[in-house]
């Protein structure tokens, strides 16, 4: 396996030798690969979690917080779920080869528009050891080879992924540089930056940067990628409780995407509450958020209902504008009033980050508004945010979430590591 020993030049260039032989391979060989590494993770668990406390002990000694160390924390669990979102994977039907579009011309040409696969895929990534597994995973199936970069907070984890999907790949037949791992942790300290540039440029060799991460990679890579990146964005989702809506659902559903796992992209960021129903939900979801220890950032109404009936044990605060556009991966919540549907889309509008919003209501006008009116890649009516995840629209796991527009939109799965070509067949035709 490359790994950051090498230049990233090198890394990449061997990447690009295997993408060319990848793209050939039959779906069956793909999967048997696939199958190796699922059953290596399950063979050497032993030997990931030894590394994963290495990392763990680091980044308990750098205090980086309980969101970032569950993002960071493997466990027999977590690592069963990575094999088995793998063999999900390989469930899945392959994308390359698959006819989007065909047709005879009038000249009697025939022509066909095929997904194939997109080539090198280079992910960069933070302190998440599981996306090593996933990105291989997908990139393999969709026939690309992948170059992975992921923190030196997971350093140990990640090299220890990356090299056993990388010897299992290859003892199934696959080719040497199908999965590579480029990484400035403990070998290279320091390197971070300037390796996150060098692959940034890799324009010969890589044919797609995805970097999943908050808005400090994001801005990391605009400044000096030139290679086609898709951002795996953060996420500031919202949760607004219409007029008309089931407040037992709505205290449900706010709950999940709030405390069910708030350190993730797909959990809700801001509550906002129709003036009509604040008076009977508020005090509901506030106790309910006390009991749980989810600080609350308030808006003036939602303070006045809070001064009368909320809990003692309650953390309330004021909102400021940079609360209503904070991205909090913790359990903390924006809490508004709103004094109409228009108002709860014109404010996601405005501080949202197209990722996933939801709206809780009864009303189908109102939920067909929400719908059209909210730009988001996933726009949920009566259902939590957390539901944004490949595995859960069935797509098998996923290397993130896209908030552009272009290409993908939402998990990016098999079919957005494809792209496609057009195979035109003829008899001799000549145009005049």
């Amino acid at each position: 396996m490359a790994t950051a020993v090498s230049s990233v030049a090198d890394t990449c260039a061997q990447a690009k030798r295997a993408a060319r032989a990848l793209a050939q391979i039959e779906t069956g060989v793909k999967d048997a690969a696939l199958e190796a590494i699922a059953a290596a993770l399950e063979d050497r668990m032993h030997e990931i979690l030894a590394a994963n406390e290495q990392d763990m002990m680091a980044a308990r000694e750098a205090d980086i917080g309980d969101a970032l160390l569950d993002r960071l924390r493997l466990d027999d669990t977590r690592i069963l779920a990575i094999a088995r979102a793998v063999r999900q994977i390989v469930a899945l039907a392959d994308p390359v080869g698959e006819v989007i579009d065909g047709r005879r011309l009038p000249n009697g040409l025939d022509i066909r528009k095929v997904r194939v696969p997109l080539g090198v895929v280079a992910v960069v990534y933070e302190a998440r050891p599981n996306v090593t597994i996933d990105a291989a995973a997908l990139c393999l199936k969709a026939g690309n080879a992948i170059v992975l970069r992921g923190s030196s907070s997971a350093a140990h984890s990640n090299a220890v992924l990356a090299r056993i999907a990388a010897e299992a790949a290859v003892a199934a037949g696959l080719p040497e540089g199908c999965v590579s791992l480029v990484a400035g942790g403990p070998r290279r300290p320091g390197r971070g930056r300037e390796e996150l540039a060098e692959l940034a440029t890799q324009q010969g060799s890589v044919d797609l940067i995805i970097p999943r991460g908050g808005e400090g990679l994001k801005q990391a890579l605009q400044a000096v990628a030139t290679v086609p990146v898709i951002y795996a964005a953060s996420g500031n989702c919202h949760v607004y409780v219409d007029a008309s809506a089931d407040l037992d659902q709505a205290l449900a559903i706010v709950i999940n995407a709030k405390t069910q796992r708030p350190g993730v992209c797909n959990a809700a960021e801001t509550l906002l509450v129709h003036e009509h129903v604040a008076a009977a939900f508020l005090p509901r979801v506030l106790q309910a958020f006390a009991a749980v220890r989810v600080a609350v950032r308030a808006d003036r109404r939602t303070r006045a209902i809070a001064a009368d009936c909320a809990s003692s044990d309650l953390i309330i605060e004021d909102a400021t504008d940079e609360d209503w556009a904070s991205e909090y991966l913790a359990p903390v919540i924006a809490v508004g009033v709103v004094d109409s549907g228009e108002e709860a889309i014109a404010h996601i509008a405005r501080y949202g980050s197209g990722h996933s919003e939801a709206i809780v209501t009864r009303d189908t006008a109102a939920a067909r508004a929400f719908q059209l009116g909210v730009d988001a890649a996933c726009v949920y009516v009566n259902a939590s945010t957390r539901f944004t995840d490949g595995g859960e629209f069935g797509m098998g796991a996923e290397i993130g979430n896209s908030t552009q527009k272009l290409h993908a939109r939402g998990p990016i799965a098999l079919r957005e590591l494809c792209t496609f070509k057009y195979l035109i067949e003829g008899d001799g035709h000549v145009r005049h």
